[in-house]
């Protein structure tokens, strides 16, 4: 990354729908209770869209909330990127949605698929064409109605997942401010770790796919969890390391929201005291994508950055997929 030209977070923004399911409604569906959910997961609540609210509406609301703070218009936006894994239709893609809704008629479009650690990828992306100087003002979303490829027959998963979107408008900084550290990971040969078996061209819709229930999320959580508490402690180690930072010099860490369990043992092992790190999954669940932006936007909603922080945001996912970005305010 050109450290004299880099690209900087100018606004956020974040859309959570207004229905809660709570651990308690989720006992009325499965065998599970609250203390059994919380005990696991830290999850208490999740948000569910509205029948009318889809992935782009949702992307949309955050998208204009994210314009708005950044004091640009919606038409000044050349990119739109949307990392998500429940688009609208499988084509056309759900950026193009949010162009037309948003009216950004100047922007390019596209969506970007890397499971829960699509927003860090997609971050990165934008920040490749800001410093080219392909586009100016960037649109990075992170938006998931997950609740609609969630089997509310499986406790093990149902009680994981909520709906919502958050975004980030990026453009060009000279002030050194900006994304300083980019890190992408993948490993293929876990594919399977997480996935939706049915749908694609492996294994198109059928009637034996929707009666065995094929189309909805299935999580090997053990590797999961193994999976996840390394990457999280590796990306931080990496970031740290490459950058010179200590813990001092961290303003904020915002890991995915996967499971609270799965952070407090990695900010533990790190020795990063709790109020660095924000966590919001009690509140809102995993919303893949979209969790690391809502948690973005919340954190300055709530004064918990400010300029010239330096932040360290990471995620990891189905792919599998992990990255982080350390990013000054």
């Amino acid at each position: 990354m050109n450290h004299e030209r880099r690209a900087a977070i100018a606004g956020t923004g974040s859309y959570l729908p207004e229905r809660i399911l709570s651990n308690a409604d989720l006992e009325r569906l499965v065998d599970t209770s609250d203390c059994w959910i919380v005990e696991r997961t830290g999850i208490r609540e999740r948000r569910i869209a509205a029948p009318d609210e889809t992935t782009s509406t949702m992307a949309a609301r955050a998208a204009e909330r994210a314009c708005a703070d950044a004091c640009i218009a919606p038409s000044e936006v050349d990119l739109i990127l949307v990392a998500t894994v429940t688009p609208d239709y499988v084509f056309p893609s759900t950026s193009c949605l949010v162009q037309q809704a948003i009216g950004a008629p100047r922007a390019a479009c596209f969506d970007l698929v890397a499971a829960c650690s699509g927003f860090i990828y997609a971050m990165r992306t934008a920040a490749a064409m800001i410093v080219s100087g392909l586009h100016e003002n960037v649109l990075v979303i992170g938006a998931e109605t997950l609740s609609r490829i969630v089997n509310y027959q499986d406790r093990s998963t149902c009680i994981l997942f909520g709906d919502g979107a958050g975004a980030v408008l990026m453009r060009e900084s000279t002030t050194g401010s900006g994304m300083i550290h980019s890190r992408l990971c993948a490993d293929g040969s876990q594919w399977d770790v997480m996935q939706i078996p049915a749908g694609g061209s492996k294994l198109p819709a059928s009637c034996q796919t929707v009666r065995e229930r094929k189309h909805f999320i299935e999580i090997a959580g053990r590797r999961v969890f193994r999976f996840a508490t390394t990457t999280f402690i590796d990306l931080i180690e990496d970031a740290m390391n490459t950058c010179r930072l200590s813990l001092d010099d961290i303003a904020l860490v915002i890991p995915h929201q996967v499971n609270e369990r799965i952070i407090e043992l990695a900010i533990r092992k790190l020795e990063l005291p709790r109020e660095k790190c924000v966590i919001n999954i009690d509140r809102y669940g995993n919303t893949s994508s979209a969790s690391v932006p809502i948690a973005l936007d919340e954190a300055r909603r709530e004064g918990r950055l400010a300029s010239g922080d330096v932040l360290i945001m990471l995620a990891f996912g189905a792919g599998l997929t992990w990255g982080s970005a350390v990013v000054k305010m």
